[in-house]
Formats: structure tokens, sequence, C-alpha cells
């Protein structure tokens, strides 16, 4: 028995969006670091390169009815990767399938470069915003939320750590916490790669500063080996640390697996991983305590795959939170919502309180709390602001 269509897909539009800031993310530039022609910088911290302004990229899907929905993707580096993909490969195929079914629309993208060595990078990140807006889209039409869609909604507001301390020396860094701490924040990560004296020296003032009340979680930022990451968060550990994050180099899976049997607290992984079946290896090896799916990187579908995979393996749900605009952290704690076992959600506080200008809606972080957005699909749409620099992209 067939039914008919609850609406379907007119167009898919992609558009790159550039947000100047005044100091690079991760904070001012150290020694040797500079801003080459293209924007872009490299940390010497852990080799990777940043550009010097926020970037991503949003997705507009329309219905035949006129009805709209929004998803955004990873846009960090290169952009226009993102948005070739979507524009020559994903748009013209989507065009005329029923929007009641995003998760069938995930997958059926999902195979058509599966011969190419699709499974990884820019081909994935353009399916999760042209998931994400499918989703927003459904939840529109429906007049649900995403969180109803995945299920149903757990709670109204997730416990956020504050993530970064952008300031240029260590004692700036201390004062900034004690700030984040003042304001009701019981968590908060520091960047190894900007730790110029040393994540033990680091964490030592941090501590201080901060005092014993407060979860203290280290970014390694893939830079280690496995037994000189083991020797860091040994010595870390002494110091009250809640979770050592990405320590060795994410293809190294037998290292991540060493550290996390070797370690007294918990290892967190996973920002850099895309779908259920990259985490799958690693569930199966106990790589990891703790999950941290990227919506930007996974879009809904994955994201909400891998966190019922996280369930089942009895592991914690701390979702990763980049760059955005708005549109993929509303869809981030749409999904987060849902799951048990999640005790944070990452707060990229250099981001997200600016950036909600450019959304419409009632998605806060405050006090220590997110606010989840509420009404239809990811709860959020964009203000005026971000549909003039759409006009413009």
């Amino acid at each position: 028995m067939s039914t008919a269509p609850l609406d379907a897909i007119q167009k898919l539009e992609c558009f790159i969006v550039r947000v100047p800031r005044d100091v690079p993310y991760l904070g001012p530039l150290r020694d040797g670091e500079f801003i080459n022609e293209k924007g872009y910088l490299i940390r010497k911290g852990n080799r990777s390169i940043y550009p010097s302004t926020d970037q991503t990229v949003v997705l507009k899907v329309t219905a035949e009815s006129g009805r709209i929905g929004w998803g955004e993707t990873y846009g960090i580096a290169a952009p226009e990767a993102v948005k070739a993909i979507v524009d020559n490969l994903l748009a013209p195929v989507i065009v005329g399938r029923d929007v009641s079914a995003p998760a069938v629309i995930h997958d059926d993208l999902y195979d058509l470069m599966r011969v190419r060595g699709f499974f990884g990078g820019y081909f994935v990140d353009a399916l999760a915003g042209v998931d994400i807006a499918l989703w927003d889209l459904y939840g529109r039409i429906t007049g649900l939320s995403v969180s109803q869609l995945l299920g149903g909604r757990r709670q109204e507001t997730l416990p956020a750590y504050v993530s970064g301390l952008p300031r240029a020396t260590l004692q700036e860094r201390c004062d900034l916490a004690v700030e984040w701490v003042n304001k009701g924040f019981k968590a908060i990560k520091f960047a190894g790669a900007v730790a110029d004296d040393g994540m033990v020296k680091e964490m030592a003032a941090l501590r201080e500063a901060i005092g014993p009340g407060v979860d203290l979680m280290v970014d390694m930022h893939w830079k280690h080996e496995a037994a000189e990451a083991v020797s860091i968060i040994r010595k870390l550990e002494a110091h009250g640390l809640y979770f050592a994050e990405a320590p060795v180099q994410s293809e190294d899976m037998t290292g991540q697996v060493r550290v996390a049997n070797s370690i007294g607290v918990p290892l967190a992984l996973g920002e850099e991983l895309r779908t259920a079946y990259e985490y799958r290896p690693r569930f199966e090896a106990r790589a990891m305590s703790i999950v941290q799916p990227e919506m930007g990187h996974t879009g809904i579908t994955e994201f909400a795959r891998i966190g019922m995979m996280a369930q089942a393996f009895h592991m914690k749900i701390i979702p990763h939170a980049a760059i955005s605009i708005g549109i993929f952290m509303a869809a981030s704690l749409q999904a987060s919502a849902v799951f048990l076992g999640l005790p944070y959600h990452e707060y990229q506080h250099s981001i997200f309180d600016r950036n909600l200008m450019f959304t419409n809606g009632d998605m806060a972080c405050e006090n220590g709390f997110y606010k989840v957005p509420t009404g239809p699909g990811i709860g959020v749409e964009p203000s005026e602001a971000l549909l003039a620099m759409l006009e413009d992209a």
C-alpha cells in the first residue's frame, strides 16, 4: 500500500558564509605563526590549518509547497569544496524526493560515491548539511521539532562546558577561567596546542585558579605518540582531569586503545569521525569512554545513529561544537536532547554568543546550560542579518 508524499523537494541551494573575527580561533598568533595570502594560519602547537575568519556553509532546501528548511555544515577549510559537491552532485539528485524521508535520502546520497572512497571528508560533510536541512524541512511541515521526530525530548536544557581560553598568557587564561566559573559554568576545557609552557603546568595553574569544584578537561589535538600521551595524562590526573581528548593521531586506533586502557580517566574521541561506520570499530575495541559527534560533520541521521550506538555500549556522549553560524548548533542541541548519558555539550563561547545574531529563536547558553530551541524543525531560522549575507554569497 503506497501513500501520497507529504511534500516534494523542489530546490537545494548552497552558500558560503564568512564572518570576520578580531582574534583567530584558539587565541592570538604565537611566534612564527602568520596569516597567509588565502586567509589561513597554521598553529605550530598541532600543525593544523585554521581560517583567520569564521567560515561555514549554509544550505536552503525548498519544497514544492514553498516551505523552507535550513542546514549547515563544516566549512572551516576550503568550503568551496563542499559547495561544489552540493551544487554538482547532490542538489540535482534530490529534486522530487519526498521530504518525509530524510534518513532514506541520506542513505541514498551516501551510496552515490560508494565506489570512489567517499566515506569521509568533504563528501560526507556535504551530506551532513543536506541532511540537517531535510530534517528541518520535515519538522516545519509537520509542526514537530527534530527532538520529537527522533523519538522525544528528555530535557529542555543541557549542561555546557566552556571550550577554550583564547588569551595570550597563562595568567590571562586563568583569569578568564575564573570569569566563566563566576558566570555559573562548572566545566572548562583548555587547548593543549596553545599551552605554551606545557599542558601539566597549564592545568596546575588553572586548577589552582578555579578550585576543586569545576570539571577540567584537555584537548590534546592528536599530536602525541601513545606512550607519551599516557605519561602526560597520568600527570594531569593529579590535578583532577575530567577527560583527555584526542591524544593520538586519528588513524591510530591501536594507539587510542592503548591510551584508553592505560589511563585512569575517560578518553574522549570522535569530533573528526562522520559516520556510525567509522565509530563502530572504536566502540568494539573500547577505544574511548566518551564519544564526541560533531553535527557539522555527521548531520542529524548519523548523529542519532552514533548516539544510539554509544548508549548500547554504555559510553557517555559529549557532543563537539565547531564553528557554526548557529544552524547546525541548533540541530546538535535538538538531537542531543534525545539521549541518556549526556553530561555536557561543548560550548564554543567565542563563536556561539556572537553568532546568535544570525538566527531567530530562543536558543541560548547561560549560567552553565544550553537552552534547547523550541519550535518546529531545528527550532531556529536565519535572521535578517544572515539572509542579507546569503544574498551576497
